[in-house]
């Protein structure tokens, strides 16, 4: 009787320890999806105001060379993701998952960092339409290896069944982060829109 009782015993302590997280899975999971929130934030913000960015950092003397470039940086941040998969791929599985995190995450954060701090058109020329252009690609191949390898990670380091809720939470972590540069979006052209023609 003693020894089934234990076996019972040792069954549920171990079911009970799956169903709940460490410490370390916590902060893995917070501050991965406080990450992945922000990045998709960051990188579609400057998609919902393309419209006007896209004036104070491509040329408007010529419609049609402003047009090819506003389309060559808002392309390229997806076009280039599937190389940054394999590199980031690559990376995840022969040197470690937190380590593809830290670049993507620096990467991301070095790029908006420059973004934000260069000059428009009108200061220093073509030079600003090539740095946005660069700090695009960038910010497209780091989100990619952010929001896969957070998955991977997660997936690798949390156990069935939770798992999936863990992971799922990276992916609306993206979406949020998505939605709330839409709402921001919005908000700052209907205010600039009151602003200038009000």
């Amino acid at each position: 009787m003693t020894t089934t009782n234990n076996i019972t015993n040792a069954l549920n302590s171990r079911i009970s320890r799956t169903r709940t997280l460490t410490r370390e899975q916590k902060e893995a999971v917070g501050l991965l999806s406080i990450g992945t929130f922000l990045e998709y934030f960051d990188l579609m913000l400057y998609v919902h105001m393309a419209v006007l960015l896209n004036e104070l950092f491509f040329p408007v003397t010529n419609p049609h060379s402003a047009s090819f470039s506003a389309a060559l940086a808002f392309s390229s941040t997806y076009l280039l993701r599937p190389f940054a998969a394999l590199i980031f791929g690559w990376i995840g599985d022969n040197i470690g998952r937190k380590v593809t995190i830290i670049i993507t995450t620096t990467t991301m954060a070095l790029s908006c960092v420059v973004m934000a701090n260069v000059g428009t058109y009108a200061q220093i020329g073509i030079t600003a339409s090539w740095i946005v252009t660069i700090c695009r690609i960038l910010q497209g191949i780091s989100s990619i290896g952010e929001i896969v390898g957070a998955g991977l990670y997660l997936t690798e380091s949390v156990k069935p069944p939770l798992r999936y809720p863990v992971v799922a939470s990276v992916v609306v972590a993206s979406a949020l982060g998505g939605t709330a540069a839409l709402g921001l979006a919005s908000l700052l052209t209907v205010l600039i829109g009151v602003w200038l023609f009000g």
